[in-house]
């Protein structure tokens, strides 16, 4: 990814539902002008969601996902409209679309139900309203008459869309709010060969970009780099984030009078996380003999040897807990709904996942009692140095 491209997890995601053969793709096509979704008289041609980041206007960034019909048929079937579901969890603006010709159906209401279930703002468009006789009034607010053959209503329709972003209501930064113009701030990154080749992960790009959007100094270094860069900056610098790797070696090299958190943590208070993810992490106490505990990863890199998430953590919660435990791993779009067997669920910072997907993994194992942390602040309180990660945070 560029530097100056919106990474997905930062654009608004539109989802466009309803029944096999209402036109849902042939609607994606006229709305984002592009041939982005394949389009057939044969019913359930769209078998897998099918995402797309893009520029749409008037709204921006954003990521259209184009889903399998919600009747499909058969154990396949199934697990496609199972697949369509999961979509409503990373969904901030639904589209749902009905065959005009034959108008609302029960999966179409209980499709609408789940949108207001999960307060996804939405609109009913009623395709293919070329083949109707006369124009058509809609019911409601959230109702338009569309024709993705002939383009009728689609500008209207994008215009329906925009306004039911609250993008440019979001105020909240990663960093700014702690920091003024001119400050030094230090970002501790590891080049090791679980980084990837030639470029940042997401988290640092987006924090360096919040830092010089402050007007401050943004300086990266290794952390084999890092001492002696503080004992040449000749200006105590007036925050470090470290990567949670080499927290325990960044923390022990930092003078106590220097504020010092991860880039974990400013993420997880970014998304609204931090104070549900430091209460989890103090369960370590609880965990028992044969406990599990799930370890998700919300991206699908390539595992490294030694990776941090299956390797590292693992060994690091046993040398802490001196227990005998059981682990679990997902990663990606996989996320138990039923979290009951586990005692502790430790999830990624979630730099790949939309706000909306995250809150509802953490907003599950809450519903259901089950801690849940994140990667740098369990990592933090294994390694003795949370509170003073969350000192800048005073009402943690």
């Amino acid at each position: 990814m560029g530097l100056n491209e919106t990474p997905s997890a930062n654009r608004i995601h539109i989802g466009f539902f309803g029944k096999r053969n209402s036109g849902k793709s042939s609607l994606v096509n006229a709305v984002t002008g592009q041939d982005l979704a394949v389009v057939s008289d044969v019913k359930g041609t769209t078998t897998d969601p099918v995402y797309k980041a893009m520029e749409l206007l008037p709204l921006g960034p954003v990521v259209i996902i184009d889903t399998p019909g919600i009747d499909d048929e058969g154990t396949l079937g199934e697990l496609r409209v199972k697949k369509s579901r999961q979509v409503l969890n990373k969904t901030d603006i639904a589209v749902l679309v009905v065959d005009s010709s034959t108008g609302v159906s029960p999966e179409d209401r209980e499709l609408a139900g789940l949108f207001e279930k999960k307060n996804i703002p939405y609109v009913i468009a009623y395709n293919k309203a070329d083949l109707l006789n006369g124009e058509q009034k809609p019911g409601s607010d959230k109702e338009i008459f569309v024709s993705a053959k002939t383009g009728y209503n689609i500008n209207t329709l994008k215009d329906k869309i925009a306004a039911m972003s609250n993008a440019e209501g979001d105020k909240r930064r990663i960093v700014a709010d702690l920091i003024s113009p001119q400050d030094f701030v230090v970002l501790v990154i590891p080049i090791d060969k679980a980084a990837p080749r030639g470029r940042l992960i997401l988290p640092q790009q987006q924090t360096i970009r919040d830092i010089l959007d402050t007007g401050a100094v943004a300086i990266a270094v290794r952390d084999s780099e890092y001492r002696e860069t503080l004992e040449k900056l000749g200006r105590k610098p007036r925050l470090v984030i470290t990567d949670s790797q080499v927290f325990e070696k960044v923390a022990a090299e930092t003078p106590e009078d220097i504020l010092l958190t991860s880039f974990s943590i400013l993420f997880a208070r970014y998304k609204g996380s931090l104070e549900t993810a430091v209460k989890g992490a103090r369960t370590l106490e609880t965990l028992k003999d044969g406990d599990t505990i799930l370890i998700s990863e919300g991206c699908t890199h390539h595992r490294q040897c030694e990776d941090i998430g299956t390797v590292k953590l693992p060994r690091w919660i046993r040398e802490y807990t001196k227990k005998d435990l059981v682990f679990k791993f997902t990663s990606g779009t996989e996320f138990p709904e039923n979290l009951s067997g586990y005692s502790l669920v430790v999830h990624c910072g979630g730099c790949m996942l939309n706000e909306r997907e995250m809150k509802y993994r953490i907003q599950c194992a809450v519903d259901q009692n089950v801690p849940i942390t994140n990667y740098g602040i369990l990592i933090a309180y294994m390694k003795g140095i949370l509170d003073r990660s969350i000192a800048i945070f005073p009402h943690l």
